[in-house]
């Protein structure tokens, strides 16, 4: 699975123009394949009882020095399986579309070879059998979504995303490592069998340390406060690679970690609960920022801040929410990989414009954009027997079911965020697909070509599905209990529950109030200023604002504090005693005259000065 795109990858960066003219196939090959293995994989491990799904690989020992000792493995079990699946799956369809959307493009080729790497890094995140094969993969994917984001690096926006995208995960991948660090310290080990095996014998503040800082760099990768800043910046890549970053790679590799180490978070009370907070208020922020973006790219990475937010959320939770955030992990890939290459399709339309308020009517010269679009739409707001109205329920459900207050607080956050998400995605869908048509003169909208149009359509059907075949009958939940345990006090899904009722009409109100405000009425093409909340969206909820005063000019004045020490304090003593003993030499060597009368008339001198003194110590 790995080697596959890792190969392709290679053939591609090595061979250079001369792969040229099949470079994208070749790319696209190599996903396609790296999918077979994985779909022959999981059909081999549903083959095996519940208790013997888990197959590892010992590859080499990749460092052994001293204590430290550490052996490059591979794992197969059902959660790295179900990565693997999606990983593979929607990243193949996301290499067609790319095939149609970048045939203009003369790095066609190097754009493919990028998005294998990608491939390839985030399999070996998903499959490592240890926390360093894991940060390999992790810092892979942070260097191939540097590499995509700035792909276009003509544009300075893009350049300039690529670089923030790339700083900020290094405020979180710098936690991971601190964390990694810790986990060796404790259990003089790396590897997940054995540390996991033996993490209630470690010290409840050891868990709590070590979860945290796994926190940190999950808020990293999977833009979760307060390290969400670089998300919607990354839109300036093309947007095959918003789709994969925000439905099947990089974004999800958060909560795949805090999920692959819930024996770790189940022993650290504090530290899950934060894993929880930081998902509730994400989900919220993330939906607030949706609903005033006019940049269709950039509302859809609200939504996905927000969605992320809600995986987080039910991975707070404990065993009783690993399964159901893996579950939404999976359908939401489907939908927002499909929404996003819906979007492209949009643009690609448009000539490349991403402003909604030019948009209008699309539906009619659009049809197979709009319908597969529209699906994902529904399954997002959790409309009934659509993919989020199962997974998303069950997320409020269960953070409902806390207890205390915790669970009104964490259940209204999730229950709130419902009802946003409905207002700010009909609110794109009105702007785009309906009313009337507010293009610019030079714009032809007309549908894309099949190799575009079949990967939404195959997207739109795992929309439509998805939920439904992963959570009734518990299907999935039974699937992962192996490495995530059996959630406690899940009775299944309940489609009259007095919450998935209440959640169905507040999302009802939230596509009621777009309608009112965004349907029945005109769109202006100018967008009005706005009250101050709607300034506060359009602004990221001033996220890098608070950046800058928090961290950027603290650290600027600090460099510049260093910086003059440097200059006028060890420099300047170095240089004063250096200055003082030169000036001294230049002063004394002013002596040295090279006349011998001069040093007889300073010897007379001196020998009288001595007979002087020598008279006035005998007198006394």
């Amino acid at each position: 699975m790995i080697a596959l795109p890792l190969a392709g990858a290679a053939i591609l960066l090595v061979g250079g123009r001369r792969t040229n003219s099949f470079g994208h196939l070749l790319g696209t090959a190599m996903s396609l394949a790296s999918f077979v293995v994985a779909v022959l994989a999981f059909f081999e491990l549903l083959g095996r009882t519940a208790e013997q799904r888990r197959v590892g690989v010992e590859l080499f020992d990749f460092i052994p020095a001293g204590q430290l000792d550490v052996k490059m493995g591979l794992l197969i079990d059902p959660l790295s399986i179900s990565f693997a699946l999606l990983i593979t799956g929607v990243g193949s369809l996301i290499h067609i579309y790319s095939i149609g959307y970048m045939s203009h493009d003369p790095d066609r080729r190097r754009f493919f070879s990028y998005l294998n790497l990608f491939v390839a890094a985030m399999l070996l995140l998903v499959l490592a059998d240890n926390y360093v094969g894991l940060y390999i993969g992790w810092e892979g994917v942070g260097l191939a979504s540097y590499l995509l984001i700035g792909f276009w690096q003509f544009k300075p926006s893009a350049a300039v995303a690529a670089k923030k995208a790339f700083i900020v995960n290094r405020v979180g991948d710098f936690g991971l490592a601190i964390g990694i660090f810790t986990l060796f310290a404790t259990f003089g080990t790396v590897a997940y069998g054995p540390i996991f095996e033996h993490a209630d014998k470690a010290s409840t503040g050891i868990l709590t340390a070590v979860g945290l800082l796994l926190l940190l760099g999950a808020c990293g990768k999977s833009a979760q406060l307060p390290l969400q800043s670089w998300l919607l910046d990354a839109m300036e890549g093309p947007t095959p690679v918003s789709a994969l970053i925000h439905a099947a790679t990089m974004v999800t590799a958060g909560v795949y970690l805090i999920t692959r180490s819930n024996p770790i978070f189940d022993g650290a009370p504090t530290a899950q609960l934060a894993v929880a907070i930081v998902g509730a208020a994400t989900l919220l922020a993330g939906a607030i920022i949706g609903c005033a973006k006019d940049d269709i790219k950039k509302a859809l990475a609200g939504s996905t801040m927000s969605q992320i937010g809600y995986m987080m959320l039910a991975a707070g939770l404990g065993p009783a929410g690993y399964a159901i955030a893996i579950a939404h992990l999976i359908t939401h890939g489907f939908f927002k990989a499909g929404m996003f290459l819906g979007a492209g399709s949009v643009m690609h339309a448009m000539n490349d414009d991403v402003n909604m308020r030019k948009y209008g009517g699309l539906r009619k010269v659009m049809p197979i954009t709009f319908i597969t679009f529209g699906l994902g739409y529904l399954a997002i707001i959790g409309f009934p027997g659509f993919a989020g109205y199962f997974t998303k329920d069950l997320i409020i459900e269960a953070a409902f079911g806390q207890e205390g207050v915790r669970g009104y607080l964490l259940g209204g956050a999730a229950l709130l965020g419902a009802a946003i998400t409905a207002f700010y995605m009909s609110r794109l869908m009105f702007m785009t697909f309906f009313g009337e048509k507010r293009w610019d003169k030079d714009a032809h909208p007309h549908e894309s070509p099949p190799v575009m149009t079949w990967p939404l359509i195959l997207l739109a059907i795992g929309s439509v599905g998805g939920g439904a075949f992963l959570v009734l009958g518990d299907r999935f939940i039974h699937f992962l209990e192996p490495v995530v345990g059996k959630p406690e006090n899940h009775h299944g899904f309940n489609p009259v529950a007095p919450v998935g009722l209440i959640t169905l009409v507040l999302v009802a109100a939230g596509v009621a109030l777009a309608w009112v405000m965004y349907g029945r009425r005109p769109v202006p093409v100018e967008a009005p200023r706005g009250s101050f909340l709607t300034v506060f969206a359009r602004r990221d909820l001033y996220g890098d604002a608070i950046n800058e005063s928090l961290l950027m000019r603290p650290g600027q004045w600090l460099t510049r504090f260093a910086v003059f020490f440097d200059n006028r304090g060890v420099d300047g003593l170095v240089n004063g005693l250096a200055a003082g003993v030169g000036g001294t030499s230049g002063r004394l060597r002013r002596l040295q005259t090279g006349f011998a009368r001069s040093y007889a008339l300073s010897m007379f001198f001196g020998a009288a000065i001595v007979a002087g003194a020598l008279l006035l110590v005998g007198n006394l």
